[in-house]
């Protein structure tokens, strides 16, 4: 008997500018993640939110959103921030770490995009996992 597929679900976490809100969204996913019956995608997928979203606290000067979306055998992680500006890969310098996030994002990532929203001035960055 095949496998049933299961339910879509989604979930999205609304962050102030603040530092500390990565950390709080880490937590989350784990637990999100977690509650799903997903744990092998724990540790990818903070590690992706954590780039996405220190990249949205780090260069924005606004709130920012982590949006969770399971579909399939598909995990979307995605951040939401108030600067238009394209995400764009720079050169890594490997004593700050400066310049690792979407280095580190197209590593781990299956794909990786983002687009303006619109009706905003903000952006969508997103990356997939394989749900296995």
């Amino acid at each position: 008997m095949p496998t049933p597929v299961p339910a879509p679900w989604e979930y999205t976490l609304y962050i102030p500018h603040d530092p500390r809100a990565v950390g709080i969204c880490r937590r989350a996913l784990r637990d999100i993640l977690t509650s799903h019956h997903l744990p092998t995608l724990v540790e990818p997928a903070e590690l992706l939110a954590s780039e996405l979203l220190g990249n949205a606290i780090r260069h924005t000067k606004g709130p920012a959103a982590l949006k969770l979306r399971r579909s399939g055998p598909t995990l979307r992680l995605g951040a939401w921030d108030t600067d238009p500006t394209p995400p764009g890969t720079k050169p890594q310098d490997h004593e700050s770490g400066e310049g690792r996030g979407l280095h580190l994002v197209d590593a781990y990532a299956d794909d990786w995009g983002w687009f303006q929203v619109n009706g905003t001035t903000g952006k969508y960055v997103w990356c997939e996992l394989g749900a296995s």
